[in-house]
């Protein structure tokens, strides 16, 4: 880790992003993102591209898909098209991607055994998401990752998503927990973001998306290859 001490005793709770945190959904993502677009007449986006589009919520995913695959042709323009297609588009990606939710999708080494060394050690988690909750919850439940969570979280739970603080000061209050002593463990710079305006502690895992950039790059207080190096530290 990085400047952050892991005393235990300095955390009640933790809150877990999801995309990229715990499991790998580019997969899911492109599958689902790459069905919409064909349902549409639309040429197919790349994985790498998609990359660098997660993170802020399924809106501003596909957005974004949509503005890439039309900017060749009418790069001015693509924008203002697919907010023009967006009506239809996220009808077709809600379709897709429930039908598919986990498919293509694998949890991080490490995730299953910090979690469940996390609890041991009494801290209670929740799961933050910018993902929407009807896609968040399945996918826990089909990677057997539910069990661990009092909360769970998407991005459609409250009126604004991360970066903003709200969700994590929202989800604290969910917890019983202060911010001080709530660590958010995300993948990104909104992760971090919202924890530091939130007044939380934060960690981000170095395997994650973090919008194609460099995560240690971020005001972040620690970083982390594997969550185990979490629930590893001296107690």
């Amino acid at each position: 880790m990085n400047s952050i001490s892991f005393d235990h005793t300095r955390f009640d709770a933790a809150i877990v992003d999801l995309d990229g945190t715990m499991v790998d959904t580019l997969g899911d993502f492109a599958e689902a993102l790459n069905r919409m677009l064909s349902d549409l007449s639309l040429p197919p986006v790349s994985p790498a591209a998609i990359e660098r589009m997660v993170g802020k919520g399924s809106e501003h995913l596909i957005l974004s898909a949509l503005s890439h695959v039309m900017a060749p042709e009418a790069a001015g323009e693509a924008p203002a098209r697919a907010q023009a297609l967006f009506d239809r588009a996220w009808e077709r990606y809600q379709h897709h991607y429930l039908e598919i939710n986990g498919r293509y999708s694998a949890v991080y080494p490490g995730v299953l055994e910090g979690l469940k060394a996390l609890r041991a050690r009494g801290l209670r988690l929740a799961c933050l998401t910018n993902k929407p909750t009807s896609f968040a919850k399945p996918l826990l439940a089909a990677k057997g990752l539910d069990g661990f969570f009092e909360q769970v979280f998407g991005g459609d739970a409250f009126e604004r998503k991360k970066p903003d603080p709200l969700p994590l000061r929202k989800t604290c209050e969910a917890l019983g927990t202060v911010p001080s002593r709530t660590l958010m463990v995300g993948d990104s710079s909104n992760d971090a973001r919202a924890a530091r305006a939130a007044g939380c502690p934060v960690v981000l895992v170095t395997y994650g998306y973090n919008h194609g950039e460099p995560v240690r790059g971020v005001d972040a207080d620690g970083f982390v290859d594997a969550l185990t190096e979490l629930a590893a530290a001296p107690a």
